[in-house]
């Protein structure tokens, strides 16, 4: 297929998973900050186990896709041999603050924007420009020269994966550990989530958790089986239609940078839609729709100046974080951690940790103020 197809090819397929994934996001309600909101405050596991059933379903199936040659897992952002510590802490726990304070994930800003929420368009905005900031401008210097110096930065002698790291168990060959292990994880989760008698009777989660977990399959798979092919400039086999040149799939913070700059530099022969910025257009789109069909359409604005103001703030913390952190919710806490990259798991713990705190606080504020 030749190369400007393919390009196309891969952004619609972008575009389409973006739109099952904010139309299923908008009705069952899917929201990490929510789900760690029900955690610590009321003590309910609902969504939260709806979150961890995304997770296992990607898990086992990116797996499965490696195993039988679909995906090849060295070729992505979250595998490499450099583990980048402190910036996965910082960024993490700089996410979670932010999508905090700004009351959602990028994900959820997509999704709000679709559902009329002017406030998170105002987020979305301030996220898309810090995380270009954090990547190529003056926030990225701070990252490179100081959160991933090679001061704090191990230099590992293979892959930063759970199966890397545990090789030569059992004689079995690297392709079938990774994938035991993968099935071994995912089963772990899934008799959590699914030993809960509420959540097995609660539609919404499980039909959430299942399709969230699917889309970040599908991303994958689109990426990087059906968008492998030859670059026509340098005719080397790459990956075509991401802006990494990886294989990619769901993620949100650094493809709203790529969408920022999309827009401004729209003349730019060179700057085309990207799978991720496909998707950034579909979440968004497909919240759009299902607030139309299901008639919850509704403009929603600032309640206060300092409403706008936390907003704001959180805005630029989860754009300066999710980049620091390689990721969000769903960049690191689905897609990265599908692969079993340790570097995941910790700006996962990261992020869970930036968000509780930061409700604990304000939970604090509100006692003493009432």
């Amino acid at each position: 297929m030749d190369a400007s197809v393919l390009v196309k090819t891969i952004v619609w397929w972008g575009f389409g998973l973006g739109i099952v994934f904010g139309f299923i996001a908008n009705k069952t309600n899917f929201c990490t900050m929510g789900a760690v909101s029900d955690v610590v405050n009321m003590g309910h596991w609902g969504r939260m186990r709806a979150w961890l059933l995304a997770i296992a379903v990607a898990i086992v199936g990116t797996n499965m896709l490696a195993y039988f040659g679909y995906l090849d897992l060295s070729k992505t952002l979250y595998t490499g041999v450099s583990f980048p510590w402190l910036a996965y802490i910082v960024g993490g726990l700089c996410f979670g603050v932010g999508m905090t304070l700004a009351s959602g994930c990028a994900n959820k800003t997509l999704v709000r924007i679709g559902g009329g929420n002017l406030r998170s368009v105002v987020v979305l905005i301030f996220l898309g420009f810090a995380a270009m900031a954090t990547l190529k401008g003056i926030l990225g210097a701070f990252r490179v020269n100081v959160l991933q110096a090679p001061a704090v930065t191990a230099r590992l002698e293979h892959s930063q994966t759970l199966p890397a790291f545990l090789s030569g168990i059992g004689g079995l060959s690297p392709n079938t550990l990774q994938l035991a292990i993968a099935c071994f994880t995912g089963l772990a989760i899934l008799i959590f989530v699914f030993k809960d008698k509420g959540f097995r009777k609660s539609l919404d989660n499980n039909l959430a958790g299942l399709i969230a977990g699917l889309l970040v399959i599908g991303g994958w798979y689109v990426t990087g089986h059906l968008g492998f092919g030859e670059n026509p400039d340098t005719l080397e086999m790459t990956y075509l239609g991401t802006n990494s040149h990886l294989a990619e799939s769901m993620s949100f913070v650094a493809p709203t940078a790529y969408t920022l700059e999309y827009w401004a530099y729209w003349t730019d022969a060179s700057n085309i839609i990207t799978f991720g910025v496909a998707t950034v257009f579909g979440v968004a789109i497909g919240s759009f729709l299902y607030a139309i069909v299901s008639k919850s359409f509704r403009w929603e604005a600032f309640s206060s100046v300092q409403d706008m103001f936390y907003h704001i703030i959180g805005g630029i913390l989860m754009g300066f974080g999710g980049v620091t952190a390689m990721g969000c919710t769903i960049g690191q806490g689905i897609t990265g951690v599908s692969t079993l990259s340790l570097g995941s798991f910790l700006a996962l713990a990261s992020i869970v940790a930036g968000s509780a705190i930061t409700m604990k606080i304000q939970y604090s504020f509100m006692m003493q103020e009432a």
